[in-house]
C-alpha cells in the first residue's frame, strides 16, 4: 500500500501537528507500507538546514532525515521555496527533491491513501 502525506504547517507552529504526522509516517514505514511525503506551504521549512527546533522540543528536521534514510521519498514544492516559510528562499537540504504541482498530482493518483497535516 502506498500512502502519501501532504504537510502544510510550519514545523514549529506551537502545535504538535507536524510531529504527530512524522510519528505516523514512522509507524507506517514499520508496517512495510510505501510512504511518500510532499511538503508545501510553510512546511517547506522542514527540509531546510536553517530550521532549528525551539528549546525542549523534538528536532523535526532530523526526524525527516531519519525517515528519508529509511527509504521515505520526500518532495518539496519548488514554488513554495521562494514564497513560504520563515526561511524564504533558503535551499532545501540534500535528498529533499524540489518538485512541481504535477509531481504532487502524480503521487495523488498513484497513492492508495492521501493524508494531510
Amino acid at each position: 500500500m502506498n500512502i502519501l502525506f501532504v504537510f502544510n504547517h510550519t514545523p514549529y507552529d506551537g502545535t504538535d501537528v507536524t510531529w504527530n504526522g512524522l510519528r505516523l509516517v514512522e509507524q507506517l514505514v514499520k508496517t512495510g507500507s510505501g510512504v511518500w511525503i510532499f511538503l508545501m506551504n510553510d512546511s517547506v521549512d522542514l527540509a531546510r538546514e536553517t530550521t532549528k527546533p525551539p528549546a525542549d522540543y523534538f528536532d523535526l528536521v532530523q526526524m525527516l532525515k531519519d525517515l528519508m534514510a529509511q527509504g521515505v521519498a520526500v518532495k518539496v514544492c519548488g514554488t513554495c521555496k521562494a514564497r513560504c516559510g520563515i526561511h524564504k528562499g533558503q535551499p532545501y537540504f540534500q535528498g529533499a527533491q524540489e518538485a512541481k504541482m504535477s509531481d504532487l498530482a502524480q503521487w495523488v493518483v498513484q497513492a492508495d491513501k492521501v493524508l494531510t497535516f
